[in-house]
């Protein structure tokens, strides 16, 4: 019990972040599932990436 009172600070500052860090992954792998994440080219997005890109499974590229 002395342990969680001296250590209470620590013990909630490692929770916070804890859960920041699960928001953010959740966030990442939703928005690749959607499609939205950066692809690097000129589009903005890869929502569209066949018609953009070209098929990544074939291997063409427009």
């Amino acid at each position: 019990m002395t342990f969680l009172i001296n250590n209470i600070g620590t013990i909630l500052t490692g929770a916070v972040l804890l859960i920041i860090v699960a928001l953010v992954l959740r966030t990442m792998i939703r928005d690749k599932k959607t499609g939205k994440g950066g692809c690097g080219g000129s589009c903005g997005g890869c929502s569209n990436a066949c018609a953009c890109h070209g098929s990544v499974k074939s291997g063409k590229v427009k």
